[in-house]
């Protein structure tokens, strides 16, 4: 299973949405797309925390059963 980032889900006004085999290719995509579409954002550290919380499992659901 692949994992998954939003931007949505870090609190950003947009529909980007980075898919990935590990959390190292998410970072690396997400990354990329920053860099382009949200200029003068400062990467954090309280910011990397945050993204690395919001990479969920594809296909995941939010409840065990």
């Amino acid at each position: 299973m692949g994992k998954v980032l939003k931007c949505r889900d870090v609190g950003v006004d947009c529909d980007f949405e980075a898919r990935g085999k590990d959390e190292a290719e998410i970072l690396r995509k997400a990354a990329e797309h920053a860099k382009g579409c949200h200029t003068g954002v400062q990467l954090t550290p309280a910011l990397q925390a945050k993204i690395r919380a919001a990479i969920k499992d594809e296909g995941g659901s939010c409840c065990s059963h």
